[in-house]
């Protein structure tokens, strides 16, 4: 029954969305209906300025570190861990206080995973900003860093988080599917532009 806590508490705290709280707190803007249309750090950085998309991109790694954290507490088990994680994340996405939608869950992901693979999330998130400098597409490093999870877990020796990024690659490639296709059309917004 305690699992059962675990993962409800995990994805009402994935749910919460403090892109929106942030933006619309610091510069009364609904970041549902302008930018990029998504709750993200990035798109509040790009609405607000860059301090305040900082802001949102800390409390929603929060989103996914918090609950692993706590949860890892109480128990060790692997699959227990990753449902957690899995259920933070999925709270980011489809939020019960957004009507079941969300953002793309970078950052949660990010969160969740440090707990569990900390050497694989760092490797991978210094692939990511690599890649966001050299391409000017956050949403590249992003596809980048979902690909980058799985395998530095597997190179790290974190093989009880291999499974987990690999669930969370295909969520992220999910999540990220109008950006591969702008990608691929050449529509996608490059932070270069001004």
């Amino acid at each position: 029954m305690l699992w059962i806590f675990w993962l409800v508490f995990a994805y009402f705290l994935g749910s919460l969305p403090f892109g929106l709280l942030v933006a619309k707190i610091s510069c009364g803007i609904d970041p549902r209906t302008h930018g990029s249309k998504n709750t993200g750090a990035t798109n509040v950085a790009r609405l607000c300025g860059f301090k305040y998309g900082v802001a949102a991109l800390i409390l929603d790694i929060s989103k996914g570190f918090i609950p692993v954290l706590m949860a890892s507490q109480y128990s060790h088990n692997w699959m227990f861990l990753s449902l957690v994680a899995l259920s933070a994340v999925i709270g980011h996405v489809f939020s019960i206080f957004l009507d079941m939608r969300g953002g793309k869950a970078v950052a949660t992901t990010i969160g969740a995973f440090l707990v569990l693979a900390p050497a694989a999330t760092l490797w991978s998130v210094v692939f990511c900003i690599i890649v966001i400098m050299l391409s000017g597409y956050v949403s590249m490093g992003s596809l980048t860093l979902a690909v980058s999870l799985p395998v530095m877990a597997l190179l790290t020796g974190n093989f009880g988080a291999i499974l987990l990024g690999c669930i969370l690659t295909v969520l992220l490639f999910w999540t990220h599917r109008e950006n591969i296709r702008r990608l691929a059309t050449g529509e996608e917004n490059s932070w270069k532009k001004k």
